[in-house]
């Protein structure tokens, strides 16, 4: 059941200001808005559990991320349901997001029991050895401290209060202080009240879980700005994240942020694979730019092809296919306005053919695509910037050297696909080392909308995809954010960390 409190030290409070849910469907919810106070109080909590959390085992860890799953297994009807009048996700896509969810935190137990992620080494004492003795050294990997999480508005459970970042810091050993979205405040506590009750079944302090709501930039500033926060992990804007990217580099101490920001996605359609495909591919990508409303960071924002009659015969494939869809409703009224917003933004630009117009109102958003030449797109960064919803771009050039000058045009992103046949290897071959400096993941013959969580899986890459080209969110390496390594010289066994032993 909904209480509208905050989380501090193992407590749900409340307190003097409130703000209201803004639910697709439904009446609002009244939640406490989190003070300076609550911030400082929640942080203090976190740093004193650190001491305790930070040398559990990795078997007492990975029950505690296995119970998490349990709690929230066990309110999976209470969260669709919510869910749904929240953000006006359908049943299905909640409940499958729940899986995902529960599935990443189970997924994380089982890396940490196998204990690869601490990068063990080694190096033995050699009391012998000339002109110097070696001393005996031993590395291992240790949690940095406690890390403050933002949750995502278009992933209200996988990338939100248990997402993710929460599950690998979790893992890694830090306490947590999330700060809820205000897009699905009743589903994060949902969410909290499971890890609190996972918490308290595990016998963990209080402070190793803190979750924070509010609309304020004074809360979000706060956590950021806490000098005990050691690290920050984020999902959404790129004005937001970079906000609190420049706040983190600016504290007395710097610390991490691992924001993921953003992507269009480019998609480069190859010849021989448009003569044989052409409107299978157009379908394809009509079916990935409106999934979700558009609203996954991995949407194919940007599509690359060859122009003539095969790029003709692709337009029109996907824009019969997105003339289908109807009026859906998105998140949030401002991810709704700001979608058409971009939508004019690159309708308006100079050399821009508009081949589907979006009707939009209120919360509600239909397909847009567009068409624009090599030369418009290069030249114009609002065609270059993300749309968040379904907007298309259609790029035309007029061979295989503007194709590649567009690919370098790119500045950082998620992923990059190519749609090649066995024809189309020499020009991928040439276009791999401009999209591996552009990408953190190279797909082919797919659409990127759909991140695997496994052991392989990359979710960032270069700025401004994310704010640390050598992380992922998604994947077992994301533990590796939360954690930094630590020598230990000469020391007596009995003083080394178990995790240091093996």
């Amino acid at each position: 059941m909904v209480t509208g409190k905050n989380l501090i030290n193992g407590e749900w409070v409340s307190g003097e200001a409130t703000f209201q849910s803004q639910p697709a469907d439904g009446a609002p919810n009244s939640f406490s808005e989190a003070s300076v106070e609550d911030v400082d109080r929640a942080c203090r909590a976190a740093d004193e559990a650190f001491e305790v959390f930070s040398t559990t085992s990795d078997q007492e860890r990975a029950a505690f991320l296995n119970k998490i799953a349990d709690e929230i297994e066990a309110r999976g009807a209470e969260l669709t349901e919510i869910g749904g009048q929240e953000t006006a996700l359908p049943a299905a896509r909640l409940e499958g997001e729940r899986g995902r969810t529960t599935g990443q935190l189970r997924l994380f137990a089982e890396t940490i029991l196998k204990g690869d992620y601490l990068d063990r080494r080694h190096d033995g004492a050699l009391p012998d050895r000339q002109p110097l003795p070696r001393p005996e050294l031993f590395l291992v990997q240790r949690p940095i401290g406690p890390v403050a999480v933002f949750g995502a508005s278009n992933f209200p459970l996988a990338f939100s209060t248990a997402g993710g970042d929460t599950a690998s810091a979790f893992a890694a050993g830090c306490p947590i202080v999330v700060k809820g979205h205000p897009a699905h405040p009743g589903t994060g506590e949902l969410v909290a009240q499971a890890i609190d009750a996972a918490v308290k079944a595990c016998g963990l302090p209080g402070g190793t879980f803190g979750f924070l709501q509010g609309t304020t930039l004074a809360l979000g500033q706060g956590v950021v700005q806490h000098p005990l926060i050691k690290a920050v992990g984020f999902t959404g804007s790129l004005r937001g994240g970079r906000a609190l990217f420049d706040l983190c580099a600016a504290r007395p101490e710097p610390i991490p942020f691992f924001g993921e920001l953003g992507s269009v996605n480019p998609v480069f359609l190859l010849p021989g694979a448009m003569a044989s495909r052409a409107e299978a591919i157009g379908e394809g990508w009509a079916g990935s730019l409106t999934m979700g409303v558009g609203q996954f960071c991995t949407n194919p924002g940007v599509v690359v092809v060859h122009a003539g009659e095969q790029a003709d015969s692709f337009a029109e494939s996907a824009v019969t296919a997105l003339q289908a869809v109807g009026t859906q409703t998105m998140l949030t009224d401002g991810i709704a306005s700001a979608c058409r917003d971009g939508q004019g933004r690159i309708g308006a630009v100079a050399g821009v053919e508009t081949l589907l117009s979006s009707v939009s109102d209120n919360r509600g958003a239909t397909p847009a695509v567009y068409r624009a030449s090599a030369e418009t797109f290069v030249g114009n960064r609002d065609l270059q910037e993300e749309v968040f919803g379904p907007a298309g771009v259609i790029v035309t050039v007029r061979d295989d050297a503007e194709m590649r000058s567009v690919a370098r045009c790119f500045e950082g992103q998620l992923t990059a696909t190519l749609q090649m046949d066995e024809s189309d290897a020499p020009l991928a071959k040439s276009l791999m080392p401009i999209l591996e400096r552009r990408a953190g993941r190279i797909l082919a013959n797919g659409f990127p909308t759909g991140v695997e969580v496994a052991e392989a899986m990359v979710h960032g890459g270069p700025y401004p995809a994310s704010t640390n080209f050598g992380a992922t969110s998604v994947g077992t390496m994301a533990i590796r954010r939360w954690l930094r390594p630590v020598c230990y010289q000469n020391l007596p066994a009995d003083l080394l960390p178990d995790a240091a032993k093996g």
